[in-house]
């Protein structure tokens, strides 16, 4: 029997899905589905929620005019469905890969993505600057913004809400409902949208609903085919919902099925053709089409290579990540004293804290994606005795950074700030890498900011921030290290005391984190070639060990700082600080750290290696300062007399 040629692979615009029949577009949504599963159970990725978009995606670019019309994806984790209808099938396979497609959208890979995203909840403030604009300049497009109900969640999509009317623009905001953000959703909107996909219908709201879709254009065909809008617009006319949409200046549409491409067709026919703004509530199914992920959407949600056969995830290498490590410290500190919460941003998986939910239901806390509410919330948990720890990726807490300053810094309140995915994350590249945390944390007043080398050490900087009478903050990275996780007595630290790992006269390395365990190894392979240096584990990058950073520039007068963190700002720039602060001009000092630009996506190994953050390159760095000449000024002699003094 002949192979059935493939639609997808024959698709050359997104206009020609208008051309497809109904059996057609079913059989596309499987292509679709396959090539999604098939491509992230090898490069890993977001599945379950790609897999529940798939007729929504369809639907939208048959409906509208791409790239011409503005479709925005929220998060854009989303959109491999977008992707592969937009001319970029081909290059599927290289997702997430360096040098391939990106796992979100980019201005800078398609004309079909107005707008790059790769954070919760921008998308209708964006489409609303797109919108405007368009109204600037006298265009004709339309401007969709596709949001999840999770996203919703979040703060400035309320605020992007509470513009649009103001705004007196034609935008169309579509809800994709699938009662998921990446953890189950928790808030009260998420309670508001299960009263509209819940509430029961009576004939006579019915009745009324169907009159009033009758009275709209084309309503008379509409109502014959979208029976499910009844449904919607029967809640929206039920005043125990309280219209919320409604009263912020929506028409609203819904809830209708998000997997009826013919049913979204004749609903976004319809909203095209109405002025102001406008909202599709439509619901979908997480994972559709493949059982393990429907079964399972946070599993699946972001998720490595796995077996498709079996949904099994490949097996990682063995060693107990930071977040593990994280996790089960938590609970085993938390067991022995009652003023230990914790707090996180929609992400209870990714930052080891669902044993801790499920120990201590009533310390925990899920506040959805709303990232500055949790920094806050902390604060007043902490006013009143409690000893919060919030736990977010790095490169999130960017959103709270406010809070972090006049909420807990300013109170000098003893909130703990875990930032997971420190450094560079991988696979889901700028948008997630967490390269700006030191930069953005260490000049702020009365702030101890730690990194540890590895899972153990991590554990003491864990009790050393419990007991610490002030705000603190951690960063770790993604993933696990290659020592062994003794499970040490969690014993605090010293504040602002740096460890020596090796000795050495030569030269010195201070290493942030477990960037320690690559200048280990850079320095073991030095003293092969005769060269002694010592090995510096920096922990703290604030307050920053000043007396043992002026006894090793007095020493050894030439130091090599690495950091997995922009060297801007970071632990290289405090070093350079206090040198010169100290009138030590004469030291040579060599940086490695992440450049001056935003770092693309690939493995954390190929990554690493091109941005020179490997053994081989930091023992180059410091062949580079031994090589220099060291010119000892008298006023340097005299600035380190004074400092021995």
């Amino acid at each position: 029997m002949p192979d059935i040629p493939s639609i997808l692979d024959s698709m050359e615009q997104p206009a020609d899905l208008r051309k497809l029949s109904r059996e057609e577009l079913a059989r596309l949504a499987e292509e679709i589905r396959d090539r999604i599963i098939g491509t992230v159970s090898r490069t890993g990725g977001h599945l379950a929620s790609n897999l529940g978009v798939v007729e929504l995606t369809i639907a939208l670019h048959r409906s509208f005019d791409s790239p011409k019309d503005k479709i925005v994806w929220d998060v854009g984790h989303q959109s491999y469905a977008h992707k592969l209808l937009t001319g970029r099938a081909g290059r599927f396979a290289t997702l997430r890969q360096a040098g391939g497609l990106s796992g979100f959208t980019r201005r800078d890979e398609s004309s079909h993505d107005p707008y790059g995203a790769g954070h919760a909840s921008t998308s209708i403030s964006a489409a609303l600057g797109l919108a405007k604009a368009r109204d600037l300049r006298g265009g004709k497009e339309h401007v969709v913004a596709v949001i999840g109900d999770g996203a919703m969640t979040g703060g400035l999509a309320l605020e992007g809400l509470n513009n649009a009317q103001d705004l007196d623009t034609d935008i169309i905001v579509v809800l994709n409902d699938n009662e998921m953000s990446i953890a189950e959703n928790v808030t009260a909107i998420s309670v508001h949208l299960s009263k509209l996909r819940a509430q029961p219908l009576y004939q006579l709201m019915e009745r009324r609903a169907k009159t009033a879709m009758q009275r709209l254009p084309h309503g008379r065909t509409l109502a014959k085919t979208a029976e499910g809008i009844y449904h919607g617009v029967t809640h929206l006319m039920a005043a125990e919902t309280g219209v919320f949409f409604e009263d912020l200046g929506f028409r609203y549409f819904g809830p209708i099925d998000g997997h009826n491409v013919e049913l979204m067709d004749e609903v976004f026919a319809l909203v095209k053709r109405l002025k102001g703004p406008v909202l599709v509530h439509v619901l979908t199914t997480k994972g559709k089409g493949y059982p393990f992920a429907e079964n399972d959407s946070r599993q699946f949600h972001g998720i490595p290579g796995f077996h498709i056969a079996d949904g099994n995830v490949e097996p990682a290498n063995g060693n107990i990540t930071f977040t593990q490590a994280f996790g089960e410290t938590l609970v085993e500190m938390a067991r022995h004293d009652e003023r230990i919460v914790a707090i996180t941003a929609a992400m209870p998986d990714g930052t080891g804290l669902s044993e801790f939910a499920r120990q201590f239901p009533e310390r925990f806390f899920d506040v959805g994606i709303a990232e500055a509410h949790a920094v806050t919330f902390a604060a007043g948990l902490a006013a009143a005795g409690m000893r919060p720890f919030v736990a977010i990726y790095s490169t999130f807490l960017q959103r709270a950074y406010d809070q972090i300053i006049h909420d807990v810094c300013l109170q000098h309140l003893p909130v703990v700030l875990a930032l997971d995915r420190a450094g560079l994350v991988g696979d889901d590249g700028p948008t997630h890498h967490g390269a700006f945390d030191v930069s953005y944390l260490r000049h702020i007043p009365g702030l101890c900011v730690m990194a540890p080398k590895d899972p153990d050490e991590l554990r003491r900087m864990i009790a050393t921030a419990l007991e610490h009478n002030g705000p603190s903050a951690i960063r770790y990275p993604r993933g696990g290290c290659s020592t062994i996780w003794k499970r040490v007595e969690p014993s605090c630290i010293p504040i602002g005391k740096a460890e020596m790992l090796m000795s050495g006269a030569d030269a010195a390395i201070v290493a942030l984190g477990p960037m320690c365990g690559a200048a280990i190894e850079a320095a073991e392979q030095l003293r092969g070639d005769g060269v002694e240096v010592c090995v510096v584990n920096g922990r703290f990058v604030r307050p920053l060990d000043e007396t043992l950073i002026l006894e090793l520039a007095a020493s050894c007068r030439r130091l090599v700082v690495v950091e997995e963190n922009a060297m801007a700002g970071g632990l290289g720039s405090a070093i350079l600080e206090l040198l010169s602060d100290k009138g030590l001009n004469d030291v040579v000092v060599k940086r490695l750290g992440l450049p001056d630009r935003f770092i693309e996506h690939g493995s954390q190994t190929v990554l690493r290696e091109s941005v020179g953050l490997t053994s081989a390159r930091i023992a180059e760095a410091v062949r580079e300062v031994m090589a220099a000449e060291v010119v000892v000024s008298a006023d340097s002699r005299q600035a380190t007399v004074d400092r021995r003094l």
